[in-house]
């Protein structure tokens, strides 16, 4: 008796993040409104907050191994997802809701953003892996820019660390002159000038919703070690 063949083998995906997150990101864009926002927040709810924090759950093992010191935590309300919600109330902005996911990992010794942390954007054609402090306090600035200019040579192998450089590059804000108390022919003035010290590593849509998402994540995170190490001592807090 002839034995059946075999069936064909079903592959299952990892995927975390589905394409339909991107999907509501674009038609949020298009329909920025609590009457259409009320209507559709059953699929808000199930293709965008629900893998955000699935995905960050995730990640919360990885990262307590390679970033110890980073609050990981996987709760649609209070935890490591930003809200979607904007703040209108300064703003000639007034859109009630982001187009974006925000998923923000503080540093545990920080109690808001301008800490050295890393942050994960997810924006249709806009998304992307920050790593740094953006927009320290004048106290943390300052120690960041003393840090530098007590060891430089220490700075420039954080900076320019060739695993960090394959992938990131820096952004933000500059001074247009020389901060206080450092001269404009300073050989490290570019860096002091810096308002902000954080890098970006760019993500694609595809990457994001493929099945390798949290070990590209934990990758980028790894990279990126050079910069928030020199950060974090600057400032005298582990990472």
């Amino acid at each position: 008796m002839r034995r059946p063949p075999p069936s064909p083998v079903v592959c299952m995906s990892h995927a975390i993040l589905p394409k339909s997150l991107f999907s509501f990101l674009r038609k949020l864009k298009q329909n920025n409104d609590r009457e259409w926002f009320a209507e559709h927040k059953h699929l808000y709810q199930q293709d965008v907050l629900g893998p955000a924090v699935e995905l960050v759950a995730r990640l919360e093992k990885p990262l307590a191994r390679c970033a110890p010191m980073l609050h990981v935590v996987p709760k649609a309300h209070n935890g490591s997802i930003m809200r979607i919600y904007r703040d209108t109330r300064f703003s000639k902005n007034k859109d009630p809701y982001k187009t974006n996911v925000g998923i923000s990992f503080r540093h545990q010794a920080g109690k808001d953003i301008h800490a050295p942390g890393i942050y994960l954007h997810l924006e249709p054609r806009e998304c992307f892996i920050g790593a740094g402090s953006w927009r320290p306090d004048s106290t943390v600035l300052s120690s960041i820019r003393a840090a530098i200019d007590a060891d430089p040579k220490a700075w420039k192998r954080a900076r320019d660390n060739k695993a960090f450089r394959a992938d990131y590059e820096f952004v933000g804000e500059s001074l247009k002159t020389a901060p206080r108390d450092y001269p404009k022919d300073h050989p490290m003035i570019e860096d002091l000038r810096r308002k902000d010290f954080i890098a970006i590593a760019p993500l694609s849509e595809a990457e994001l919703t493929g099945d390798g998402i949290v070990d590209l994540i934990v990758q980028r995170v790894k990279q990126a070690r050079p910069l928030m190490r020199f950060l974090c001592d600057s400032i005298d807090v582990p990472y």
